[in-house]
């Protein structure tokens, strides 16, 4: 018998240029998947369920532990910064901490230079004055009038930091934004022996405004919905020209003749309802509706009432449903209505504040159905449950006619308007109810004002700002929207028609919150959103979290203004006002023409810019200024006109009527 040969055996060791070894020994590491498959299946179900869960903790605290400590970094900083009065020392310079700094008058301290930002020179003179514990924006300086049409181009452009020596912009991850372009500062800002800005520079001003806005639309997005400035393109949500009749009557009371005469050439030669397309009840109504039945009103042109009564025809089929309260689109084409695709609710605000539109139209064409069709919405929401203590849920089923969602109550967004119509359609009609109609609208008014006295005012800490919250399942979120601050102007509207007076005590604690929503931010502008501190731990009132802190543009603060001014006349008002339009033009303004959202109210530096400028900007933000500055009270009497809820007048009918 052989034996087998022996055979002999050579180990090697390889190694690479990296130094890794490879080793061909018995030693081997065993393998993670063959332990995960060794474990029983309630263990490996176990520990997923475990990392699982640790996971998504980490997700839902992450964004709060980031705010939390950004906020204590900051208050840090505020404790040595911003209460001494002192700036931060510039690199290269040694101060000795031994002796005291002094400056004179004219010397300025230079700021400290941003990577990749240009930053403009510091004003000599603060234009606002500071809040406490308050970061400030940086001051921008002024810069020369923009509607020369030869430094509007010669100031287009980017250039590099080293080339452009003092050009008044401000770079945004490569997007320009127009500097201030506000010539003078505030009247509350200015030192004694300083002038102040007369009312007639303010309304020059915003006329300038609207003017740039105008010319931004009018190169870049004619005849559609929106402007995008950046870009310098459009968007369209209807395509029925929202910008342009948006702003017809704003055009009119603002006096510029030119503008408005080539809006009118394009209602009469190029806007159509005749359209396949879905458009919003509510905003159609608000925004064009109301649009053309001011703009009738204000010239007397019957092109704008024939347009209004083409489009109101449009928008009947929207009240065809089993409760007769209407879907929330039309298709003003087809003739079709329908709620929204996820749902067969509409929003309470919604099919409550087309009223005053509806009405109007009945009372000028003597066709009684438009009145009819919301009147009977306002009479199954009078009676419905589910409200406390006149306080209505945010949703309305279209089948059922009843609330849905219930337990939920708040004057922002869905809810707002509902509490403004109400005051509105009663002043409207000559302060009485409309003859026949089994509700009263004074008197849900006023029980929804007792309903937000008792169920939603609270007053924050340390300064004692009250604000409205929202009420969810009785319990109270101390958040505000920015839509809210049309409150204290309508609560000073009743006031001035006989309601009671602390009604106007509530309204000036209101604008002075709303106020602080725009003087707390670093730019000067209020966000979407406003949490509202109720513990003493802080010292901030005002606290924004990261998805609330865009800028729309939006009205509702100027509009209380507005108010305000009209009824006290007092000048605080109209320096809180200029102040907002300065600081517009500083972080909104885009030199090709046109103003753009923003996406962060808390960073002067990068505001971060959306690339559109809604309607209501042209149509109600400018109107109100404008109104607020004029010192002519007879220029859209509150006597004679109620405003809808986007700004447009109607006027007061007749007692008789």
């Amino acid at each position: 018998m052989y034996s087998h040969p022996k055979s002999d055996y050579v180990s090697v060791t390889l190694r690479d240029q990296h130094c890794r070894i490879y080793s061909n020994g018995k030693q081997r590491r065993q393998s993670c998947w063959r332990k995960w498959r060794q474990l029983s299946r309630l263990q490996r179900s176990l520990i997923t369920l475990l990392s699982a869960v640790l996971l998504l903790c980490g997700m839902v605290l992450y964004p709060w532990l980031m705010e939390h400590w950004k906020d204590h970094s900051t208050e840090d900083e505020l404790d040595e910064d911003d209460i001494r009065g002192l700036h931060p020392v510039p690199q290269g310079i040694k101060v000795d901490h031994k002796q005291t700094l002094e400056l004179k008058p004219e010397e300025h301290v230079p700021e400290i230079q941003r990577p990749e930002v240009p930053i403009l020179p510091k004003p000599s003179e603060m234009q606002n004055k500071p809040f406490p514990h308050q970061r400030r924006p940086p001051l921008l300086q002024k810069q020369d009038d923009v509607s020369d049409p030869q430094k509007r181009e010669k100031n287009e452009g980017v250039q590099e930091e080293g080339e452009r020596g003092e050009k008044e912009f401000i770079s945004w991850r490569g997007t320009v934004i127009e500097a201030d372009q506000a010539t003078e500062a505030p009247p509350s800002a200015r030192g004694k022996d300083e002038p102040a800005v007369s009312s007639l520079d303010q309304v020059e001003a915003v006329r300038e405004a609207f003017r740039h806005a105008w010319s931004g639309y009018k190169q870049f997005a004619w005849g559609h919905d929106e402007l995008k400035p950046l870009s310098k393109s459009y968007g369209d949500w209807f395509g029925l020209g929202l910008t342009i009749i948006d702003a017809l009557d704003t055009m009119w009371i603002l006096g510029l003749k030119e503008e408005f005469e080539e809006a009118r050439r394009w209602v009469e030669n190029d806007l159509s309802f005749s359209k396949n397309v879905d458009v919003n009840l509510f905003e159609t109504t608000i925004r064009i509706l109301g649009g053309l039945l001011s703009t009738y009103h204000l010239t007397g042109d019957d092109l704008f009432l024939q347009r209004a009564k083409d489009l109101g025809t449009r928008l009947m089929p929207a009240f065809n449903t089993p409760s007769k309260i209407p879907f929330s689109d039309v298709n003003i084409g087809k003739g079709t209505a329908h709620p929204p695709r996820w749902t067969t609710d509409s929003t309470v605000a919604e099919v409550t504040s087309i009223q005053l539109e509806f009405r109007e139209l009945s009372r000028l064409t003597g066709d009684p159905r438009y009145q009819k069709a919301v009147d009977e919405v306002m009479s199954q929401v009078h009676r419905l449950g589910g409200k406390r203590d006149g306080l209505v849920p945010m949703f309305i089923n279209t089948n059922s006619g009843k609330f849905s969602h219930r337990g939920v109550f708040t004057l922002g967004a869905r809810a707002d308007s509902y509490y403004e119509y109400l005051l509105k359609q009663w002043l409207q009609g000559g302060k009485k109810d409309t003859h026949g109609v089994p509700f009263r609208l004074l008197e849900d008014y006023l029980q929804a004002v007792e309903g937000i006295k008792r169920n939603l005012l609270r007053q924050t800490l340390p300064s004692q700002l009250t604000f409205v919250g929202e009420l969810s399942h009785g319990r109270l979120n101390p958040k505000m929207d920015h839509l809210v601050c049309f409150l204290p102007g309508t609560l000073a509207l009743g006031t001035h028609n006989g309601l009671p007076a602390d009604h106007m005590d509530l309204a000036l604690r209101l604008i002075e919150t709303c106020h602080q929503m725009y003087v707390q931010m670093e730019t000067g502008l209020s966000p979407e959103i406003a949490h509202f501190n109720l513990q003493p731990r802080t010292s901030r009132d005002v606290e924004v979290k990261p998805a609330d802190r865009h800028n729309l543009l939006r009205p509702e603060t100027v509009e209380s203004l507005f108010y305000l001014y009209r009824f006290t006349h007092n000048p605080k008002y109209r320096d809180w006002g200029w102040n907002i339009l300065q600081n517009f033009n500083k972080y909104t303004r885009v030199p090709s023409g046109g103003y753009t959202s923003i996406s962060n109210v808390c960073d002067p530096v990068n505001p971060g810019p959306r690339d559109k400028m809604e309607s209501f900007f042209l149509g109600e933000t400018l109107k109100y200024l404008f109104l607020l500055f004029n010192d002519d009270p007879q220029l859209i009497s509150l006597e004679e006109f109620v405003f809808n809820t986007e700004a447009h007048p109607l006027p007061i009918w007749p007692s008789a009527l």
